[in-house]
């Protein structure tokens, strides 16, 4: 597999960092992962204005003409690896490699550069039956709006999901559900699509923004508003959005059914309009 790392196309094997990237050592830098599809960039220039905010946040130098460049390098990557059919590209910005300091190093520190693009099989089958989730309480920090390469309470969240046989983990902070993981969350309930209005304490997620597009576009009650932990019982749908998962039903939560146990029809009709929006994206509908 051909990856880019500072300027060089490389095999993966011999793509390597200095111990002393910041990456590495604190977790200084953020990422984003864009979705292809028939070696089609989806959504990309949603992306490029996320990392933009980002590398802007932590104050990492990286000029619009080298951000600009990430879409191109996708499109080198996709090509030379033979990438085809459905894909995910994952970017990562560090601050560099420099001596460890918690401040930042020296004015003039370049910062580090990777991309790999990599094909994925798509969960249809689990999108067919709905997937099942748990909460977590949500101990991570006050930013999770900056998609940063710092994700240890993520990790840790989504090893309890897997250690529990469910799918994803859902964070839980003060009674509120904030998001998953690594995805958003939405619900049905009195007849209303509601998902947590965007702060600092969550991540603005591509596909989250195109839902609530889709959602004003069916003309489905919508409303960005925090979802109450004790109110998911009475959910009568729910589900989570991602690059990678586009919009997956959830039908248990904690073990318990939501609504009846099955993909509802408003989580099934946004995701038909999803895969539309792709599908003329890409040119095959």
């Amino acid at each position: 597999m051909r990856v880019y790392l500072n300027g060089r196309y490389m095999d993966a094997e011999q793509a390597t960092v200095p111990v002393t990237d910041r990456g590495f050592l604190f977790g200084d830098g953020v990422y984003d992962v864009v979705r292809s599809a028939g070696s089609e960039l989806i959504e990309v220039d949603r992306h490029l204005r996320r990392i933009t905010r980002g590398l802007h946040e932590l104050r990492i130098a990286l000029g619009a003409d080298r951000i600009a460049e990430l879409r191109d390098i996708s499109q080198t990557l996709l090509r030379d690896n033979h990438v085809e059919g459905d894909a995910i590209v994952y970017w990562q910005v560090t601050r560099g490699a420099a001596p460890r300091t918690h401040q930042f190093p020296p004015s003039g520190t370049a910062p580090t550069v990777y991309v790999i693009a990599s094909p994925i099989a798509l969960p249809h089958a689990l999108r067919r039956r709905g997937s099942s989730v748990i909460t977590v309480p949500d101990v991570r920090w006050s930013r999770c709006d900056i998609k940063s390469v710092n994700l240890l309470p993520n990790v840790l969240a989504k090893q309890q999901a897997v250690d529990a046989e469910a799918d994803e983990a859902i964070f839980v902070r003060n009674g509120v559900i904030m998001e998953a993981a690594s995805s958003s969350v939405f619900a049905v309930l009195d007849g209303e699509l509601r998902t947590h209005p965007l702060t600092t304490a969550i991540l603005p997620g591509i596909t989250r923004e195109i839902v609530l597009e889709l959602a004003s576009e069916l003309r489905l009650p919508l409303r960005e508003f925090p979802i109450l932990a004790q109110d998911v019982p009475r959910a009568t749908e729910m589900f989570f959005t991602s690059t990678v998962n586009d919009i997956m039903p959830i039908v248990r939560v904690d073990g318990r059914s939501i609504g009846t146990g099955r993909p509802g029809p408003i989580t099934q009709q946004m995701y038909t309009a999803f895969a539309e929006r792709i599908g003329a994206v890409v040119g095959t509908h």
